[in-house]
Order: structure tokens, then C-alpha cells, then sequence
């Protein structure tokens, strides 16, 4: 009788002590996410990409080797891999090891971060990307960004069948149409950040053109001719065949053409 009331006591101080571990386990997991979350909420949290098992250098990231986790922003932003650049690194070579549980940063991986190649890596091929001086006005107001499509308006003193230039005697024309904005200021595609309201400030744009094409806005230029830049609708790729060039004469006799035109335009729209 005697042992099996030790027995018992034994068990009854067993399960106690079990419960008691397991209520300051249950404490201190509890304290630890407190100030994880607390942790978190003060430096902010990214949803950076994780190494799901150990990978060694060499290895071809797939689906398999990497997953994604919210941990805390300070000092990875930027630097680290974040869940929605997750398919940039699919089918990238790893140049170091790392192991399983491990953030993945850019200079892990072969090529590095895309966005950070330059501007070289948004040309097309056989195409070029040539800047032109524009003011606040010459390019809408500021209001161009990276991935417009414009037209080239260049206003300049040409000179007579002599090589002469007359003080005053101006022709415009447009150079190009249809020209896809590369930069504007130091500012890509890949850069910009939404603006609202008022347009960035930036005195230079950068176009992609062809080879022949940069060399006619080159010239340009350095005849000391005026640059403008037409924004178009994003979803408007068509082209004027045979647009004259413009002076003083050619305002004065089709000015009033032009006027009732577009106010025939408005009146079929209605």
C-alpha cells in the first residue's frame, strides 16, 4: 500500500512538473514572439525568398530549393531577394553555398540584381539611346516618364540656297515619331517612383532611336536647333506620312484651314 501511494505521488509530481515545463515553455514562446512582433513592427518586414534546404554553390535555383518568409526589414532591403522578384531568380546559378533557412540575396546568384545592370540592359538591339536637352515646356511640362512614346519637333534657322542664315528666318519640322522614352533626368523605368501632380523636374530625356536617327537629333542640336517633345497615347502607334515643314508663311496661309477643320472634327465627335 505504502509504495503504491509513493506511486502515485511520484506520478501526480510528474505530470506537475510536465505541466508546470510546459506552461513556462508555453510563457517564454510567448514572450519571444511578443517581441518579435514588437521587432517587427518597429523596423517594418519584407517577404524575402528562403533557402528551403541547404544549397551549394553552383546549384540551378528552382522552385524546389527556394521558398518565401516575412522577416524584418533592416538591413535587407534592397539587398535581399523579395517574394515578388521571385521569378527573376528561377533558373539562376548560385555562386556561393548557402544553407537551409537562409535569406537569398542578389550577389548570391549569377548576373546579380537585373535592376541594377544600368540603362545598357534596356536598349533593344541594333537600337541606341541618345539624350536631348528639353525645358519644362519642351517636354510637356515635365510630365514625360520613362516608357512614353513621343514625336521630335525641332524648330531651326535653315539656310538659303547660298548657306546663308536670315536673322528670324525659322522652319519646323518633325525629326521623329513614335520614340520610346528611355530616361528622363537619371530616371528609368526601372527607378521612377509614382508622382502625383506636378511633373519631376529634369532638363535632359533619353530616347532610344536607331543609329541614322540619333545622328539627324545629334545635328540638330549642334545647329543649335529647338527640340520639343509631343506625348502620345500609350496605345496609339500610327504615323503621319509626308508632314510639311512649317514657317511663317505656311501658318499664315493654313491657319484658318487648321481652325475650321478642327472645329468640324468636334462637331462629328458630338
Amino acid at each position: 500500500m505504502k509504495r503504491k501511494i509513493i506511486l502515485i505521488v511520484s506520478l501526480v509530481a510528474g505530470l506537475l512538473a510536465a505541466v508546470l515545463t510546459r506552461v513556462y515553455l508555453a510563457a517564454k514562446e510567448a514572450e519571444v514572439t511578443a517581441r518579435k512582433e514588437a521587432l517587427l513592427r518597429r523596423f517594418g518586414t519584407i517577404e524575402a525568398v528562403v533557402f528551403k534546404k541547404d544549397v551549394p554553390a553552383g546549384a540551378v535555383l528552382s522552385d524546389a530549393e527556394i521558398g518565401s518568409l516575412v522577416v524584418p526589414q533592416m538591413g535587407l532591403n534592397g539587398q535581399a531577394v523579395e517574394r515578388q522578384d521571385y521569378r527573376e531568380v528561377l533558373g539562376k546559378k548560385m555562386l556561393v553555398m548557402r544553407a537551409k533557412g537562409e535569406v537569398l540575396f542578389w550577389s548570391d546568384i549569377e548576373g546579380g540584381n537585373p535592376s541594377a545592370r544600368g540603362l545598357s540592359s534596356d536598349i533593344k538591339k541594333q537600337m541606341r539611346a541618345i539624350s536631348v536637352n528639353v525645358t519644362g515646356a519642351a517636354s510637356v511640362s515635365g510630365m514625360v516618364r520613362p516608357n512614353d512614346h513621343v514625336d521630335v519637333i525641332g524648330t531651326f534657322a535653315f539656310p538659303d540656297d547660298a548657306g546663308t542664315l536670315k536673322r528670324g528666318d525659322l522652319v519646323t519640322c518633325t525629326i521623329l515619331q513614335n520614340v520610346l522614352v528611355l530616361a528622363t533626368g537619371r530616371e528609368t523605368a526601372k527607378t521612377q517612383q509614382p508622382t502625383y501632380g506636378a511633373g519631376g523636374g529634369f532638363s535632359t530625356v533619353t530616347l532610344e532611336v536607331t543609329p541614322r536617327e540619333a545622328e539627324m537629333l545629334a545635328f540638330a542640336e549642334q545647329i543649335k536647333g529647338r527640340l520639343v517633345l509631343t506625348l502620345r497615347n500609350r496605345n496609339d502607334t500610327s504615323t503621319e506620312k509626308e508632314l510639311p515643314t512649317v514657317d511663317f508663311e505656311k501658318i499664315r496661309g493654313e491657319i484658318e484651314e487648321l481652325n475650321q477643320k478642327r472645329q468640324l472634327q468636334k462637331l462629328g465627335a458630338k
